[in-house]
């Protein structure tokens, strides 16, 4: 496997979710690139896109369809002003026309060009989508078949690597690999992947650009805290962060999320306060994300909240004095743990349930967390492992195909498991551990193997099948 990037696990993007709102999008994009390069971009007069198993089940509730129309116009999910992540895909619905790559007017009906197969699912992956290029006269010009396989992340067909990633002076596969290379180097966590961060990534561009991640997980939460009203998609959920940090804060006025970052640092919190706040600091992500708002990737969009959370939590209120490269290196060690268990199993909700996206992130900020507090290399892997430990089995049924419910709360639980598990982790010795990283990474993919598809972020059991709603895209 290509080597795993810090950058990979966190991506700057829009919400909901990372297999079925990014992952499609950047496909989408892809798709748009390879066109060009085949000298059929010029001739394309229709564009047709196809979506299979998860994304189909899932997709209108997950947004895949605004996201497809998004790439296929030539956006971009970093970059993308907020007020036109739903006003590109209205014009297109309004005028039947789409600005291919934001150079080219084509014709496209939704309803025609945009295909659900709720009941197939392609070979390679659950989350499968394939697009097509017509000319004038219906022929085909041009074919692509992509996989989004999760945290954004997008394979394509057949693609073999042609110009692969240099490999880093610690090839970190699993969590005996990260031990060994610490021990040998006596050195960190955070050490070691900053070095083979370095391997693709000037000196100051690493820090830069995880600070650049920190600066979004800060704002999301602050604009979490502070927008109340109901999310979109017809459950009627109202948003319930920005309430809890007025009952805690009352109306202290923040220009942003630095300023609310300060201000929880001047409060005097009882334990009760803490834990209601890192609550709120996870569920104002993901309502953000469930808003279609910019979040960051970490692994995925539906566990967005869990990794923020704990970093607020910690600098917030356990190390008040923490500086720029302590945030730094909380990323660094999050990163790498993530990479392990995409290497090992899986962080697609839509392959192995939500243990792979709620689970995963919370033994990244476990490991983060633990490290942090000056913990050993050791008691960090185990905080993963425990956390992760009591993640397994954990289905992915969201309610009508939305990122809401149990999405949003349930960052807040995998956010205080990560907080315990780095408790327990710093109070045991790692020697006597009866379970190793590796060991539940390898259960969690057994498991996952083992689980029916239908908990598999198909909405077609769990909480998914129990809830009356009138939602058309359950």
């Amino acid at each position: 496997m290509e080597p795993i990037s810090v950058f990979d696990m966190f991506k700057i993007g829009v919400g909901p979710s990372s297999s079925h709102t990014l992952g499609p999008w950047r496909a989408a994009a892809q798709f748009v690139a390879e066109l060009k390069k085949a000298g059929q971009f010029e001739q394309t007069h229709r564009v047709e896109a196809t979506l299979y198993g998860s994304l189909a089940l899932t997709g209108k509730g997950h947004g895949t369809d605004i996201a497809i129309l998004l790439g296929l116009s030539g956006q971009d999910p970093e970059t993308i002003p907020l007020d036109q992540v739903h006003g590109i895909p209205q014009s297109i619905e309004m005028h039947l026309k789409l600005q291919l790559a934001d150079e080219r007017t084509i014709p496209f009906y939704p309803e025609k060009d945009m295909v659900f197969h709720f009941d197939e699912v392609l070979p390679g992956h659950a989350n499968g989508l394939v697009f097509r290029a017509f000319d004038a006269q219906g022929d085909q010009l041009f074919r692509g078949v992509y996989y989004s396989v999760g945290g954004g992340f997008v394979v394509k067909e057949g693609e073999a690597l042609e110009d692969p990633r240099a490999v880093p002076p610690f090839p970190i596969h699993t969590s005996a690999d990260l031990m060994r290379y610490c021990l040998e180097e006596n050195a960190a966590v955070w050490e070691l992947v900053l070095i083979n961060e370095r391997t693709w990534n000037p000196r100051p561009g690493v820090k830069n650009g995880l600070l650049r991640i920190w600066e979004v997980m800060r704002e999301c939460v602050y604009k979490g805290c502070h927008t109340d009203g109901e999310l979109p998609g017809g459950l009627h959920v109202s948003r319930r962060a920005a309430a809890i940090r007025r009952k805690l804060m009352g109306h202290t006025a923040c220009a942003d999320g630095r300023e609310l970052l300060e201000a929880l640092r001047r409060q005097n919190c009882d334990f009760s306060q803490v834990i209601k706040w890192v609550g709120c600091f996870a569920m104002a992500v993901n309502e953000e994300n469930a808003n279609f708002g910019r979040v960051v990737t970490s692994p995925t969009n539906g566990a967005a909240g869990v990794i923020p959370a704990v970093l607020f939590y910690y600098l917030a209120f356990v190390e008040r004095e923490a500086s720029e490269e302590d945030i730094v290196r909380f990323l660094l060690t999050a990163g790498v743990i993530g990479s392990i268990f995409k290497q090992g199993a899986t962080i697609s909700a839509a392959m192995g349930g939500c243990q792979a996206e709620i689970g995963v992130s919370s033994a990244m900020a476990a490991a983060a967390l633990t490290e942090s507090l000056g913990g050993s290399v050791g008691q960090a892997l185990m905080a993963a492992e425990i956390a992760m430990e009591h993640h397994l089995g954990l289905t992915c049924d969201p309610v009508g195909g939305l990122v809401q419910v149990p999405c949003i709360e349930r960052n807040s639980m995998g956010a205080m498991k990560a907080i315990t598990a780095a408790n327990i982790a710093l109070e045991s010795d790692p020697g006597k551990a009866k379970v190793t990283l590796d060991a539940v990474v390898k259960a969690m993919w057994e498991t996952a193997q083992d689980m029916n598809h239908k908990y598999k972020e198909t909405s077609l059991g769990g909480l998914a099948a129990h809830i009356a709603i009138s939602v058309p895209e359950c």
